[in-house]
């Protein structure tokens, strides 16, 4: 039986933690939650650094959660972010979400300046990141 996944819970996270990014430099404040195998939703948001090379998007700040709190197994992703359009994780994120999971969907949401939705877009992993990198199978 697949879990049902409570996507208006995974969302109100990610806008949640979006508030708490460090982004002094772009301005563009982004926040992530994942729902794991066990149900547990884990967060993340993007801190930025003065030498942009050393910044972390907030899909990779969440995973580095969910390692650090012994979960390996996702389920589900929403990103949220003030944009034109719902952002997708970038192409770095997109391979490490793929270290942890084949068939991801993702909920990307646009949020105007008020932080009210303006946009949601779902896709799979396997369709942003075809033919993805693996040393080893997803749990």
């Amino acid at each position: 039986m697949t879990q049902a996944i409570d996507w208006s819970a995974l969302e109100r996270a990610a806008i949640d933690v979006r508030a708490r990014a460090y982004a002094p430099f772009s301005k563009y404040f982004v926040g992530a939650s994942l729902l794991t195998k066990s149900g547990k939703i884990v967060v993340g948001c993007n801190v930025e650094n003065s030498t942009y090379g050393a910044t972390i998007c907030a899909e990779r700040s969440a995973v580095v959660n969910m390692v650090s709190q012994g979960l390996e197994e996702l389920l589900a992703c929403v990103v949220a972010s003030r944009a034109p359009d719902a952002a997708t994780p970038c192409g770095v994120c997109r391979q490490v979400l793929a270290e942890f999971a084949q068939r991801l969907p993702i909920v990307a949401i646009g949020l105007d300046e008020g932080g009210a939705v303006v946009e949601r877009a779902m896709y799979d992993l396997e369709t942003l990141l075809p033919h993805a990198f693996r040393l080893r199978s997803p749990r």
